[in-house]
């Protein structure tokens, strides 16, 4: 019998009709219905077979990550911590359950790493794990959340909750003891409610976030979440966002407040003070943008704006005959950079300015952290031989050891002592030390602040060297400087008081400096 033709259509085999009818045979039909019995069954063991593996291959990964512990710690890992809290608070058996999470993070880690080297770091953070576990128990669920943060599950109520908050915050506000000495860890404790804070990724969040506002506020205490806070918040990257466009919009100025000589009161020199004329904002107080700035990493291209137009100022001014010393504040931030000092002394040189003509303002907090980063800043400070100036004295916690390694030349008072010193006898006392102690180490003394003439009077009757305040002059503008030195005969000069400006020698009409 010859074979069997084939007919293909578009690539497709189509079987003759004899072969066709075959096929739909019932002996065939039944063979066939076999097959595809035996073959699903295969299938479904081997899917069985997979499911399980893939079951178990989940449940290994669950228990390692729930028996996964941090090494340097030995609190439980971040994964650990989040998937139990997940498994205990949502789900049904959860749905009863009250609480709160704790997030707790140190206060300045940094300057151990700095000061110390990171491995000691490490050794605080251990340290201050035991303690943690010490006051919170071991039954507390605790885990170390991320570099020098950690958070803790405590199942009981607002009062019980809270009162754990402030006894972690008053033990670690005294430093933690390692190998004989005790290291500055305070730590800023922030607390989310269960079930009013929402659930265990909510929780997290919000109590991580009122741990940040903490620190904002300074540190070494609580908060409970608060929704203000996810407005400020929300704020705060707002800010964030236009203020790196400021620079280049235009919206940044500087203003300049004078310092006055106390014994001859004429002006000795100016404070440069950054402002920032946000277009739907209005002015935006440094004290608001500035810590917005160094926590979205803005501060460099900030400071070094700063700079480059307090630099430019000065030599406008020298040039004009205003041979006024240029005072700007310098932040931690930059006291940290390595090419910072090299900056200003390349700065100062293309400008053809002295060196002792030119002030870094510094806070006390910044100047007495003491690391080898700062102490290295400021030997490259006094190599140059700009004047250095620890700014908020009086506020911190200064030692006299450290102060006597600093090339500084003068202290600022903060005005806070000022403010009280004529009624408040401590507050006097405190100015009196000041001066006394700055005397021992000869520095200069500047009281910020002076707004009365009692004020004023009672700090040249005790030696001050330098006055600055609303009483003598608010900041104003390079323009409004330059009119006040002339003497000029318009509503602006007048406002102020020209004669403190008589030393000082005009030798001509500062047209470039007006037209600015």
């Amino acid at each position: 019998m010859a074979p069997k033709s084939r007919a293909s259509l578009g690539g497709a085999t189509l079987l003759e009709p004899e072969l066709t009818a075959a096929a739909f045979s019932p002996a065939f039909t039944l063979m066939y219905a076999a097959l595809a019995i035996v073959i699903g069954l295969a299938g479904a063991g081997i899917g069985w077979m997979v499911r399980g593996r893939w079951r178990a291959s989940r449940h290994a990964r669950q228990r390692a990550v729930a028996n996964a512990t941090d090494a340097l710690t030995g609190l439980m890992v971040r994964e650990a911590f989040e998937a139990a809290l997940a498994d205990a608070l949502d789900t049904e058996r959860g749905a009863s359950r009250v609480g709160a999470l704790l997030y707790a993070g140190l206060d300045g880690f940094r300057l151990v790493n700095e000061g110390h080297g990171h491995a000691h770091g490490d050794k605080v953070l251990a340290a201050v794990a035991r303690q943690l576990r010490e006051v919170c128990g071991a039954r507390v669920p605790m885990c170390r959340m991320a570099g020098d943060e950690f958070a803790l599950w405590l199942n009981a109520d607002v009062e019980t909750c809270e009162l754990l908050a402030r006894r972690v915050a008053e033990a670690l506000s005294g430093g933690v003891a390692l190998d004989g000495q005790r290291y500055a860890a305070g730590i800023s404790v922030g607390v989310a409610l269960f079930p009013k804070h929402g659930g265990s990724a909510q929780l997290i969040a919000r109590a991580a976030a009122a741990m940040r506002s903490v620190k904002r506020a300074g540190g070494g205490s609580h908060a409970l979440f608060d929704p203000r806070i996810e407005t400020e918040q929300r704020e705060e990257l707002r800010i964030a966002q236009d203020l790196r466009q400021a620079i280049a919009r235009k919206e940044l100025e500087l203003v300049y407040q004078p310092k006055i000589d106390a014994s001859s009161l004429q002006v000795t020199a100016v404070e440069a003070l950054l402002r920032w004329k946000h277009p739907a904002l209005g002015m935006v107080s440094p004290a608001r943008f500035i810590p917005i700035a160094e926590k979205h990493g803005l501060i460099e291209s900030i400071g070094n704006w700063v700079l480059a137009a307090a630099l430019h100022q000065a030599a406008a001014w020298r040039k004009a005959g205003l041979r006024m010393r240029v005072a700007i504040n310098v932040s931690g931030y930059q006291m940290r950079q390595d090419d910072f000092a090299r900056r200003l002394e390349a700065g100062l040189r293309s400008h053809r300015l002295q060196p002792n003509r030119f002030t870094c303002e510094i806070t006390e907090s910044v100047a007495m952290e003491d690391t080898q980063v700062t102490r290295r800043a400021f030997a490259r400070l006094g190599k140059i031989g700009v004047h250095v100036s620890i700014d908020d004295f009086g506020i911190g916690h200064s030692s006299l050891a450290t102060l006597r390694r600093l090339p500084a030349q003068e202290l600022k008072i903060d005005r806070a002592f000022i403010v009280d010193m004529v009624h408040d006898a401590d507050a006097r006392a405190i100015v009196e030390a000041v001066l006394t102690m700055a005397r021992t180490l000869g520095l200069r003394v500047v009281a910020e602040g002076v707004e009365t003439p009692a004020q004023r009077d009672a700090l040249v009757q005790l030696g001050c060297d330098e006055l600055q305040g609303y009483l003598f002059a608010k900041p104003m503008s390079a323009r409004a400087i330059a009119l006040w030195a002339m003497d000029a005969p318009t509503s602006l000069a007048q406002s102020f008081r020209p004669s403190l400006f008589k030393e000082t020698i005009m030798t001509g009409a500062p047209t470039e400096i007006l037209k600015r």
